[in-house]
């Protein structure tokens, strides 16, 4: 399935495909302040509809992981990494989603702040 998803006032907007079924709760100190509910994907599978140069990034501990923002409305709709295996990924945020039914999906506890 295909979804949709912006930051707040829209200046970065992406769509993103797959099949969302669980999200990841993590409670390292910059999630659990954003309240992210994260899905992995192919970072192949997220499609930017705005100019890359709209992105913020803020990175932090190990420096591995580019949380991606906006500047003008502070929103992280997404951040890209790779996994153990050199694989891109992206890290996006489901609350940044269109017309996403939160309640219905698996949330996965991740303890971040042992990483």
């Amino acid at each position: 399935m295909k979804y949709r998803g912006s930051c707040h006032c829209g200046k970065i907007a992406f769509e993103v495909e797959g099949t969302l079924e669980q999200v990841m709760e993590c409670n390292c100190s910059l999630c659990s302040r954003r309240g992210y509910l994260l899905w992995f994907v192919p970072r192949e599978q997220l499609k930017l509809a705005t100019p890359e140069s709209d992105l913020s990034t803020y990175r932090f501990n190990r420096m591995h992981i580019a949380h991606h923002f906006c500047a003008n409305c502070g929103c992280a709709p997404f951040g890209e990494a790779t996994d153990p295996k050199g694989k891109a990924l992206a890290a996006v945020n489901v609350r940044c989603l269109e017309d996403v039914p939160l309640e219905g999906l698996k949330a996965v506890k991740a303890d971040g702040r042992s990483f």
